[in-house]
């Protein structure tokens, strides 16, 4: 399966001059696109044994902060980054040819916030987060569902946030972003943040690969 990349292209005339600007016009350009949940990416951890580990969160807010997302701090990512705090995050946008790629350390945001987010998740979300003690082994799919069950049946009104669950930031290094060209010669332009403050925007040869 071969597919030649041609159409768009990423130079560093056109680019924005901070990582985030960047990250929203091309966001944007994927939620025009009509793709699939352009804000879902894969969140890459290590464990203690510097094994690593990948699963796919959605990406809930971005700013000049950094990428927000949220999760159960006892799950096994909470985890590993509270192990290592390094972490990385990867958006694929395959109908624009195009991926970025997020380095950095992640952070958990304070709990108002989270607080914030949780009141406007929907009722079954936020029963959810109640009912999954997530990445705990199971007896079977009913354990689940009557934990569900019986968490509607305790909260009949307003769902509280649960103790444990919360959001983490994603505070950037670097970050790529990747426009495939063709004859596998594509565009990859990396904003390194710099000691001082600010980014440095640099070019790198692409893997010419299969």
């Amino acid at each position: 399966m071969r597919i030649d990349y041609d159409g768009l292209t990423l130079e560093e005339e056109s680019a924005a001059p901070e990582p985030y600007g960047q990250f929203h016009h091309w966001f944007d350009d994927a939620v025009r696109g009509g793709g699939l949940e352009p804000n879902a990416m894969v969140l890459a951890t290590l464990d203690a044994s510097g094994r690593p580990h990948q699963r796919t969160v959605l990406l809930k807010g971005v700013d000049e902060g950094g990428f927000t997302f949220f999760t159960n701090y006892s799950s096994a990512k909470a985890d590993q980054i509270a192990a290592t705090g390094g972490v990385s995050l990867l958006f694929g946008w395959h109908r624009q040819h195009r991926q970025v790629i997020v380095s950095g350390v992640a952070k958990r945001i304070p709990v108002e916030d989270s607080r914030h987010y949780f009141a406007r998740r929907p009722r079954g979300s936020q029963l959810a987060a109640w009912a999954s003690r997530q990445s705990r082994v199971l007896d079977g799919r009913d354990e689940l569902d009557a934990a569900f069950a019986h968490a509607g049946e305790r909260f009949t009104g307003e769902v509280p946030m649960p103790d444990g669950w919360g959001g983490f930031r994603v505070v950037p290094d670097a970050v790529e972003f990747w426009q495939g060209r063709a004859n596998r010669l594509h565009d990859r332009l990396v904003y390194r943040r710099e000691e001082r403050g600010g980014w440095r925007v640099v070019r790198l040869a692409p893997l010419c690969g299969a």
